[in-house]
């Protein structure tokens, strides 16, 4: 609704943890406007997105304040406008097309989830260094030899990669893509990746997310002995 927001996209050096939260906000307040509740509610208060969300109300407001005016004191934020805003800040408005390496069985995964395409993601190669998997197909996608990755990339323009092969081999994947255009990188492989200043890496290592969670289970256990 006009008057509502006024979204500022030009802002540098947004904190991760940021981004992070409003990327929460937006998958909750999408599934949200799709409940009998989320259609039928006009406007959605900061107090009432921390509740589906488990972000404190008031940090949501000063996240939201780095990119614009938003919602009216009083009234509250209109749901689909803010759904709209928030997709627009984290990019997910446009489609962007990835590449992903390592068609073992968490790329398998990956390239089956659904999610992707809802957020406007569409895997567009699949690569891989074991002969007897290229060639074959995942989905409708071809698994092809990581030795084209390189003009594959350039090619088609693609800017985004997914790295889900054996911490061994991941660095020389990474140097692939990155030579032939890759600027933003997810990875799965357990290993600290070294790149140039001008790509983004996020890594997820399962591992090391099972030791947090353990960590904690473990001093509530001691506690109680």
């Amino acid at each position: 609704m006009k008057g509502y927001h006024t979204i500022n996209n030009s802002k540098k050096n947004i904190p991760q943890p940021t981004i992070h939260r409003l990327s929460i906000c937006h998958r909750c307040l999408e599934l949200f406007a799709e409940t009998e509740k989320g259609r039928k509610l006009k406007t959605i208060s900061s107090s009432e997105i921390s509740e589906i969300t488990g972000i404190n109300s008031n940090q949501i407001r000063k996240d939201l304040a780095y990119f614009g005016k938003f919602g009216r004191r009083g009234i509250g934020y209109p749901v689909k406008d803010l759904v709209y805003s928030l997709k627009s800040i984290l990019g997910s408005s446009r489609k962007w097309d990835i590449i992903l390496v390592g068609a073992g069985n968490i790329g398998k995964a990956l390239i089956r989830y659904r999610g992707f395409q809802k957020r406007g993601f569409t895997i567009k190669g699949i690569f891989d260094n074991n002969q007897s998997k290229i060639g074959k197909k995942i989905g409708n996608i071809e698994i092809s030899d990581i030795k084209i990755i390189e003009s594959f990339i350039r090619r088609r323009n693609i800017k985004i990669g997914i790295i889900a092969v054996p911490a061994n081999a991941a660095q020389g994947v990474a140097n692939h893509m990155i030579a032939g255009g890759i600027k933003s990188i997810l990875n799965f492989a357990p290993i600290t990746l070294k790149y140039p200043h001008y790509v983004k890496i996020n890594t997820i290592d399962i591992s090391v997310e099972l030791e947090r969670l353990v960590y904690f289970l473990a001093s509530e256990l001691k506690a109680n002995d």
